[in-house]
């Protein structure tokens, strides 16, 4: 009996010592034999014809030869480089408005100097697609005017590039008004005056919510983009000067622009017809060149009540306009 217990003792706790010590080298042992037989069987028969058709992992295909990317232009992202000569990029600087403040013409008298280029229609900022070919050192500029007083332009050209310049073609608000309205009765005949628009119930308070009025109010469009871009991001250019002094005009453009001084006086002419300066010689042309028959169309008779009565509305917005850029327009 006591033997038979001692049996099952041994045989309970430790196989090691029915055993013996060989058998405990060969249990630890045996993972590792199991291991090495695995290893070796897939060794031999990843060796040519070694394996069976059916159990061979077949081999990967080749990988498709994609077509280069563009690589990217350096400050520009997102705008691949453009074939040919030149690349796409966003706008270093736009001319952001204001309507009827003269922005065709800054624009057509940029176009001029060699390191600009620009598109001569409107692209609204982001159908990159449209953006001209620049090389480097030239700048790529865009004018769409209504940026000026859209509400969520600033915010969305911060986010593209808060290194954007920014300018700001600016008019007397009254006379810009009476020529925004020109230019919309020229494509509707029949509209009411100019005096039953802009004033409420004869002459009542001024109708803030005709954009020919509400563009005219460049503090409040100011104080918008203040939010996101410095005041050194702007410069303000006098629609009124770019008229009668244009050279001088371009000039403050070109610096602001960190660009040589090439566009200057001996480039315009006044032509009396239109009343505005002209181009002796327009881009890539040897001939004279003005703006179109809309610039400067005439303006309707305004009688002179509702001219005053505007001009007392915007005198404060002016005021506060010329503390806001440290300029005196000469508005008032």
């Amino acid at each position: 009996m006591a033997g038979s217990g001692g049996l099952a003792g041994g045989a309970g706790g430790s196989q090691g010592t029915v055993g013996g010590p060989g058998a405990a080298i060969r249990a630890s042992r045996a993972p590792l034999l199991f291991a090495a037989l695995v290893l070796g069987a897939y060794c031999l028969c990843a060796l040519p014809g070694r394996c069976p058709p059916a159990g061979r992992v077949p081999a990967p295909a080749p990988a498709r030869a994609e077509p280069p990317r563009a690589s990217r232009s350096p400050g520009a992202p997102g705008l691949p480089v453009a074939s040919g000569s030149g690349r796409r990029r966003f706008p270093q600087a736009l001319i952001v408005g204001v309507k009827k403040g003269g922005t065709r013409a800054l624009l057509e008298f940029l176009r001029l100097h060699p390191d600009i280029r620009a598109l001569g229609s409107e692209p609204h900022f982001f159908d990159r697609s449209l953006m001209p070919r620049t090389l480097d050192g030239q700048i790529t500029l865009e004018k769409t005017p209504s940026y000026f007083v859209t509400r969520e332009a600033p915010r969305r050209i911060h986010s593209m590039s808060p290194a954007t310049k920014l300018i700001v073609v600016v008019r007397n608000p009254v006379t810009r008004a009476i020529s925004d309205y020109a230019q919309t009765l020229s494509k509707t005949p029949g509209l009411p005056s100019f005096g039953a628009l802009a004033f409420r119930r004869g002459l009542g308070p001024v109708d803030t919510a005709w954009s020919a009025v509400r563009i005219g109010l460049y503090a409040q469009h100011l104080d918008n983009w203040l939010r996101h871009f410095p005041l050194s991001r702007f410069l303000f250019v006098s629609g009124e000067r770019l008229v009668s002094d244009p050279a001088g005009e371009l000039g403050r453009v070109q610096d602001f622009l960190g660009l040589k001084r090439v566009v200057t006086d001996k480039h315009f002419y006044f032509n009396a017809t239109k009343g505005f300066p002209c181009l002796k010689k327009a881009q890539g042309s040897g001939r004279p060149h003005c703006l179109g028959k809309s610039k400067g169309r005439p303006h309707p008779r305004v009688p002179e009540a509702v001219v005053q009565r505007l001009r007392a509305f915007y005198r404060p917005f002016n005021r506060k306009f010329y503390q806001m850029t440290g300029q005196d327009f000469g508005w008032d």
